[in-house]
């Protein structure tokens, strides 16, 4: 179950934040006996410290927690989590030193590191439980913690039991708590429903490829999820090297992202029509694999020449983007582990998104700080859109030199998103380095800053 905050109670220990400017003269107008335990245990309020401090008796009387210096603070994601990860068992109260905007955040923070994934292995549980404060939307706060687990969830998942079939079944189990329909397009049916590229990449795997369709909503402006449900990437013919296959079972990570964005939506009760497509498929090796040298015919009716099969994925976004495109939603977003090219330019902490939409634009910079959930511009740089045009077809999946690349794949996408509002991002998924609150492993990125932004972009 995704952690959730405490329930108020008399035996909370109250929680003092103190950052290193002030810690001092905050010990200074304590009773003796808080102050020289402070001191004695070596408290500054830098970042991560924690100390619990007794009373005269024993019993707990308070805890504190460092916040550093707003130089430290900068280098970090979720500050208050680091202390009270190392704060003893017990409930805990925030007492005094956040900011209504840094309670926010710090609390998200806090209850994701009560995130475990133990499907496989059973782990030390974290054992220092919160007491929203009043100030916060406790509901709210548990929601995007509960689509954030969700996420991780599916991309820790190995593809041994995470295939298009196991993807499926976590879109029914969503659609079903919350009243979506949904449809699935599979195998064959892709040719006779005319999304071929889907059925091309993953025809060469016994586990069939397939289009997930969820809806939810009867009213309100339309918003359409996209995201890249390659459960497993070898590369094709085009086979990648052995340490390139380390990670493919994150290659999902773009549907495991909106379906945490679809289930914080739904769990918010936003105006709104929402539709989440799938692309769902494995990129296997066998005597069906499609071919460098192919060209295959999109739903689109722009054809596109193979130069790489590992060039996979923007393949079966452009038919989901055509499907979408036909639709007319008022916004349009896709979601994918798409680039090695865009961990080159940004790295894997920063989700880098493309528009030509100056209000998304704004809107998702705005948001993301806020959010704890840092994204990055880069651009839809139209001159390099003869990087993509090969000439024997409409399109080259895979364009030599290898400049630019999260650049030209975005510009194959947008071919496929016609005149909707669009915006894709290319996310990595994970995090290579443990910290707190972000275990190393799957994570979301791009959803808290596209959910806070929602309100804006759809006048909801």
């Amino acid at each position: 179950m995704p952690p959730v905050f405490a329930l108020p109670n008399d035996a909370a220990v109250p929680l003092h934040v103190l950052d290193q400017d002030s810690c001092a003269d905050w010990l200074e107008q304590q009773p003796q006996h808080i102050s020289h335990w402070a001191q004695a245990n070596g408290f500054t309020g830098a970042c991560g410290q924690a100390l619990l401090i007794p009373n005269t008796d024993g019993k707990p009387a308070l805890a504190l927690a460092g916040y550093g210096t707003g130089a430290q603070r900068a280098r970090r994601r979720y500050v208050l989590a680091a202390a009270a990860e190392k704060l003893p068992q017990g409930t805990y109260a925030i007492a005094s030193g956040l900011s209504q905007d840094a309670l926010n955040t710090e609390c998200f923070g806090w209850l994701l590191c009560g995130y475990r994934f133990d499907r496989y292995r059973e782990q030390s549980l974290f054992k220092a439980d919160l007491v929203a404060p009043e100030a916060v939307d406790a509901a709210a706060i548990e929601s995007l913690v509960a689509a954030e687990c969700l996420t991780r969830d599916l991309i820790n998942t190995p593809a041994s039991d995470m295939g298009p079939d196991e993807l499926q079944r976590a879109a029914e189990t969503l659609a079903e708590a919350f009243g979506a329909s949904i449809t699935t397009i599979q195998d064959d049916a892709l040719l006779a429903q005319n999304l071929p590229m889907i059925h091309a990449v993953g025809r060469a795997s016994d586990r069939r490829p397939r289009l997930i369709d969820m809806n939810w909503g009867a009213s309100g402006p339309k918003l359409t999820l996209v995201g890249k449900g390659v459960c497993f990437d070898t590369g094709g013919l085009n086979l990648k090297p052995g340490a390139s296959m380390g990670l493919m079972k994150k290659d999902m990570g773009g549907a495991a992202a909106v379906l945490g964005l679809a289930k914080a939506i739904m769990a918010a009760n936003l105006p709104l029509q929402l539709r989440v497509l799938i692309p769902a498929v494995e990129n296997s090796v066998s005597g069906s694999a499609f071919r460098p040298g192919d060209i295959l015919t999109s739903r689109k009716g722009l054809t596109v020449e193979i130069n790489n099969t590992d060039a996979e994925g923007r393949l079966v976004l452009a038919d989901a983007l055509a499907l979408a495109d036909e639709d007319k939603p008022d916004l349009l977003i896709s979601m994918a582990t798409l680039t090695g090219a865009a961990r080159v330019a940004v790295g894997p902490d920063l989700a880098p998104f493309f528009t030509d939409d100056e209000q998304v634009a704004t809107a998702l910079a705005t948001n993301a700080q806020p959010s704890a959930d840092p994204v990055w511009r880069l651009p839809f740089h139209t001159p390099y859109e003869t990087k993509i045009e090969p000439g024997i077809a409409d399109l080259d999946n895979a364009p030599a030199g290898g400049f630019a690349g999260s650049i030209t794949a975005a510009l194959f996408l947008r071919r496929f998103a016609g005149d909707s509002r669009y915006v894709h991002f290319d996310i990595y998924g994970w995090n290579p380095t443990p910290a707190a609150a972000r275990p190393k492993g799957g994570a979301g990125q791009g959803t808290r800053a596209l959910f806070a932004a929602l309100p804006e972009l759809l006048n909801l």
